[in-house]
């Protein structure tokens, strides 16, 4: 359910950057659905919908047809457990909790390749995962952004962990003042986590002429052990501000990837130690997203157009930090038709097929809190792919 109030507020409000004066050639594609990996999230009996759905391989190596692949870690956010009757209803007595997870095993799709995870109490009722430590004592709770495995941080999981905090009863009545880094060691890199660190960061933005928001939209591995066709060794952090929806980045080598001292911001023409010097790459994203690295050297930006649209939406760039080239729409969301919103699209290399990137999106309702209590399946990922060439 994130996002959607500033968003809504703003889609008609604000234009689209005019796209970088750069020559690019053309890429050939063509996009289908991925009815496969769409239906492994429609579920009636524990998790039933979430938003969220980042992926991590636990390897660390995150590149299209990584057919080595054994695990991959899904991060969800708010999530309802409980059971759905055959009609679609949940049942009484289902609740929402702040994160949950999913362990992918391969990349095939198969129904058996999923197992989903919730925290349990010691009554069995269901908990949230990561909870915020460095609140200040203030209620808040977690929304997880994207994260990595750090093969020179003894194979670190690493995620960033926003802070939320409700200022009222209603749905969108809640802020996002900070971004912690939470540091899981290898050893607890899966469910049920029992070993974690959170730091607090400062990469929380709040820039006059952007906006303000958090890192986290999305992280690129630009290495040689990730699978970076043309690594330049760095670690690349995204997030998207403000009511334009811009795309701003920060990169670090991932040895230091805790020392926020030895962090650097695109300033629109260097990397600078001010993080008040960032500028826009591009705008029109989503609060979720990626970049991915093609095998030319140039990388793809995939969002949702806007945030909240029924256009998933790519840019293609000259590096991780552009430019970027012009939108290009590449599916419209089915789901729009059924009256349901669809949200923060981006790509999931590591469960791609060689010749292909996976792409998801979200689905929710604007009047979700009563919606889901009759439809337990609108909220939950919907799966596109995208195979190149002709």
């Amino acid at each position: 359910m994130r996002y959607l109030l500033p968003i809504c507020l703003f889609l008609s409000a604000c234009g689209v950057k005019p796209a970088a004066d750069t020559t690019q050639k053309e890429l050939k594609y063509t996009v289908e659905a991925a009815p496969e990996w769409t239906n492994l999230f429609y579920r009636k009996s524990g998790w039933f919908g979430a938003d969220g759905v980042f992926s991590i391989p636990l390897s660390g190596v995150d590149k299209v047809g990584n057919l080595g692949n054994q695990e991959t870690l899904l991060l969800f956010s708010d999530t309802y457990i409980g059971e759905v009757d055959e009609n679609g209803k949940p049942r009484p007595g289902n609740v929402m909790v702040n994160n949950t997870c999913a362990i992918v095993q391969g990349n095939s799709g198969h129904p058996d390749s999923i197992r989903f995870f919730y925290k349990k109490d010691e009554n069995g009722a269901p908990q949230t995962f990561f909870v915020p430590q460095n609140t200040g004592g203030r209620k808040q709770h977690f929304w997880l952004g994207d994260g990595f495995v750090n093969r020179e941080r003894d194979n670190t999981l690493y995620l960033f962990g926003y802070h939320i905090e409700m200022t009222g009863e209603g749905v969108f009545d809640f802020i996002e003042p900070d971004v912690s880094l939470i540091a899981v060691p290898a050893e607890s890199s899966r469910p049920p986590f029992a070993k974690q660190r959170q730091m607090k960061t400062p990469l929380h933005i709040k820039n006059p002429g952007l906006g303000e928001g958090n890192f986290g939209a999305g992280v690129l591995v630009n290495t040689k052990w990730a699978g970076a066709p043309h690594p330049d060794g760095y670690v690349y952090v995204y997030a998207c501000i403000g009511p334009d929806k811009n795309l701003v980045a920060a990169r670090v080598k991932p040895k230091d990837f805790e020392d926020f001292a030895k962090w650097k911001y695109w300033n629109g023409g260097d990397w600078t130690e001010d993080i008040s010097q960032l500028k826009g790459i591009t705008n029109a994203v989503s609060n979720e997203l990626s970049v991915t690295p093609l095998p030319d050297g140039r990388f793809l930006l995939v969002f949702q157009v806007m945030g909240l649209s029924d256009k998933v939406g790519l840019r293609i760039g000259d590096s991780p930090v552009g430019p970027f080239g012009e939108i290009q729409e590449i599916w419209r969301t089915p789901e729009a038709d059924e009256g349901l919103f669809c949200y923060n699209a981006k790509a999931h290399p590591n469960l791609s097929k060689p010749g292909e990137l996976l792409i998801s999106y979200n689905t929710i309702t604007l009047d979700f809190w009563n919606d889901i209590q009759q439809n337990g399946h609108i909220y939950r990922p919907r799966f596109i792919r995208l195979k190149f060439g002709n």
